[in-house]
């Protein structure tokens, strides 16, 4: 490839990633099936063979959006598996990138959380297969807490799910700038969840990472419709 290719490569892989983020603010503020082509086009300032030769079809524009949060969240998860942490520090490590992924990408979370339904085909199975994977390394962690003696005896996969709920709920409430961030409100939920199923009495909070650092998607209620921004949000 050419130096020329190189360049226009980068450049049509920015546009794109910005198309894609417009998209998503557009659909966390319509809904995907209330979003007609056009809008979305006028959104991205764009016309429709523009908007083909970019993303492609509508679905595979929600795709992408799927993408965009699975990959972060797998990165995170990629993080947290490769650090010599004990359980409950894993599982204070993991809540802190996720958390992260949901503050740096509110509407690509809102999208990914309330639209998955309208994804068909090999598509869904594709996103259906990438959850499941990430619900996996959560209840690797809590069933190495069980071996090792941290965690009593539960139920991983339930012990997963309420975790998740737990800390994918926030996506209606955390905004940036509000009176709790990411660091202090992963520590206040890990501190919850792991003194919840600790095998001993905790003599103190967890430790937790900053977000990126080895060291240091998710299912809430339905609803429908476009998202409601509430006022007053944490």
């Amino acid at each position: 490839m050419t130096e020329v290719n190189v360049r226009r490569s980068a450049k049509w892989e920015l546009r794109r990633q910005a198309i894609i983020d417009t998209s998503a603010h557009v659909f966390a503020q319509r809904g995907f099936h209330g979003t007609s082509t056009a809008e979305l086009c006028e959104a991205n300032q764009v016309g429709k063979g523009a908007l083909y030769y970019y993303i492609g079809s509508k679905e595979q524009l929600l795709v992408a959006i799927h993408d965009r949060v699975m990959d972060e969240v797998m990165v995170g998860a990629d993080r947290v598996a490769n650090s010599e942490g004990t359980p409950p520090e894993q599982l204070a490590q993991l809540g802190t990138e996720l958390l992260d992924v949901i503050h740096r990408y509110p509407d690509h979370v809102w999208v990914f959380l309330h639209e998955f339904p309208a994804l068909t085909g090999e598509n869904a199975e594709t996103f259906r297969r990438r959850r499941r994977d990430y619900e996996i390394r959560v209840e690797d962690i809590f069933e190495a807490g069980q071996r090792s003696g941290d965690f009593r005896d539960i139920d991983p996969p339930m012990a997963a799910k309420a975790w998740l709920g737990m800390h994918n709920y926030t996506y209606l409430w955390l905004r940036p700038g509000g009176r709790v961030g990411v660091p202090d409100l992963a520590a206040q939920y890990a501190d919850i969840f792991v003194r919840g199923i600790s095998a001993a009495p905790s003599t103190g909070a967890v430790a937790m990472p900053s977000p990126g650092t080895a060291s240091a998607p998710p299912v809430p209620p339905a609803r429908t419709g476009a998202k409601k921004r509430r006022q007053g949000a944490a």
